[in-house]
């Protein structure tokens, strides 16, 4: 009674399967997502094709086994000279040998019929993703009906031969077929859990017509010890209706029949907690992705359960922590990482308070020739260069760029973040900047000018749309700095205040050289160059 599935679609290849190496559909039996679609196709075909038949074979041998030693009764498995010889030796093996035809070419024209979108590489419809979900039970509906043809052909048979035997033939084919088709329905379920996992890549929302986990843990009970036990029961009965029944024949029954609870009800266990562990496994490796910072983590949503709904709704997390990780660093690329940090962290509004910072102001010098003597993107490419260095020393020093205006950028220190020494930070960073750019960026100069004050830091603008900005004297002072610096020779000047309040390994690099009105200013400032 053995079923193949449908050779299995290629289009499976382009699913978006989980990048995790060990088992992403819960087994190493079920292979890899970036093994080839003949493969796969084999591989599935091969596994239901084994495991229905191991489980026709269980079935057969629980035949054999209670017809031959347990059930009371006359003996059915006689030998040459019995009544039930010719049954036995020729319709038996005819019955098999047309059950194993007639069952694989069913069920591979049923499963191609059903699956016949997953060949095509279409859209699959809502009918069609459910038919494909079916495909197990559909397959076990088969074997169910194969099983219930033998017991009506033998017990028919064997009971014209021999009516005493009606009764013990139908129970053990009936508990037999049971049995059979439970187990064929948990492996199938199994075997066709890739074609699960492709249709289930098209539904939304978990379908309402789905069996849950409460109904597997039932089927496994009622096949693995509901049914046994019912047998146990029956035979009782029968052993209480007829006299004929030894006492050996009776413990033989039940002794048999509890083998049978022991053995198969823990496979029928071991089958429902494998297929509940399974999706958590999955998950749970997934999780430990997610935890190492690999938020690009996805499980396949091969189960079709409650299960199913949480490996769904961890691809849905983890979708969200990558939107939000997006957010974060496209938030913090346009305002600074420090304010997005403290933005985030905070119930932020507008208004903003006094600080200590440093600032500096960088300008390059000669823009409008750079604008008019090359193509506008030599130009963005050059000024990308020019900040890319800015933003790398500004970041180490524990500043922050505030603003950029064209080709000038303004870093602030000491804002939003504190620093011990906001004016050391900012002196170092313009030292560092300006050997840089005349060893990087040699095609394009700058000026550099430091300040050190007090300023307002914090968010200006409507409630709809602010910023985070710093506003005071020593931004005016950096900005004209800057100017003046294009003056020097060193191309980066900072005030005489900045150096003061820096620290003394970093003040130890600057001198005053000069006292100047800075433009727009009427006060003089004592200005100071690298040494």
């Amino acid at each position: 009674m053995c079923i193949r599935s449908a050779p299995f679609s290629p289009t499976l290849d382009r699913m978006p399967l989980a990048t995790m190496r060990d088992a992403p559909l819960g087994s190493p039996l079920l292979g890899q997502e970036n093994e080839g679609s003949v493969v796969r196709r084999i591989r599935i075909q091969v596994l239901l094709t084994a495991l229905i038949v191991g489980a026709n074979v269980i079935g057969i041998a629980i035949v054999l086994v209670l017809v031959g030693y347990v059930i009371p009764g006359p003996d059915v498995l006689d030998g040459l000279d019995g009544e039930f010889f010719l049954a036995n030796a020729i319709l038996v093996p005819i019955y098999i040998a047309v059950a194993l035809v007639v069952g694989i070419i069913w069920g591979t024209t049923k499963s191609l019929r059903l699956l016949k979108w997953t060949r095509d590489g279409s859209t699959p419809s809502k009918k069609e993703v459910r038919a494909a979900l079916t495909v197990p039970m559909r397959l076990t509906v088969i074997q169910f009906f194969l099983w219930a043809v033998a017991l009506v052909l033998f017990t028919t048979v064997y009971g014209i031969i021999n009516p005493e035997v009606i009764a013990k033939v139908a129970f053990t084919i009936g508990f037999a077929g049971i049995v059979v088709c439970a187990i064929a329905y948990l492996l199938s379920e199994f075997a066709l859990r890739p074609v699960a996992a492709q249709a289930l890549a098209y539904v939304d929302k978990r379908p309402r017509w789905r069996a849950g986990t409460a109904a597997r843990a039932l089927v496994g009970w009622s096949v693995g010890t509901g049914v046994p036990v019912a047998g146990l029961m029956i035979i009782a009965i029968a052993a209480v209706i007829r006299d004929d029944v030894a006492t050996h024949q009776l413990a033989i029954a039940i002794l048999a029949l509890g083998t049978i609870v022991i053995v198969f009800g823990g496979f029928m266990e071991l089958l429902t907690a494998f297929r509940t562990a399974a999706p958590l496994r999955v998950v749970r490796k997934a999780m430990h992705k997610v935890e190492r910072g690999k938020l690009d983590a996805r499980v396949v949503v091969f189960d079709g359960t409650e299960l199913g709904d949480l490996q769904v709704g961890f691809n849905r997390m983890a979708e969200g922590l990558r939107e939000r990780e997006k957010m974060r660093d496209l938030f913090g690329r346009h305002v600074g990482r420090a304010v997005a940090e403290n933005a985030m962290s905070n119930n932020l509004g507008l208004g903003g308070e006094e600080r200590t910072v440093a600032v500096l102001f960088v300008d390059v010098i000669g823009s409008t020739t750079l604008a008019t003597e090359r193509p506008p993107t030599e130009v963005v490419e050059l000024l990308n260069r020019f900040f890319a260095v800015i933003v790398e020393e500004v970041d180490r020093n524990g500043g922050f760029i505030n603003k950029f205006e064209g080709d000038a950028a303004l870093a602030v220190f000491g804002a939003p973040v504190e620093l011990d020494d906001p004016a050391g930070a900012a002196l170092c960073a313009g030292r560092t900047i300006m050997r840089r750019l005349k060893a990087e960026v040699q095609d394009c100069e700058a000026g550099v000018g430091i300040a050190y004050g007090r300023a307002v830091a914090g968010n200006v603008g409507a409630h709809e749309r602010f910023e985070y900005t710093v506003i005071g004297d020593p931004v005016n002072e950096g900005a004209r700095l800057s100017d003046y610096s294009k003056k020097v020779t060193e191309h980066v000047v900072a005030s005489a205040t900045a150096v003061q309040n820096a620290n003394k390994a970093e003040a130890k690099h600057w001198e005053v050289i000069d006292s100047v009105v800075l433009r727009g200013r009427s006060a003089e400032t004592e200005v100071a160059v690298p040494r």
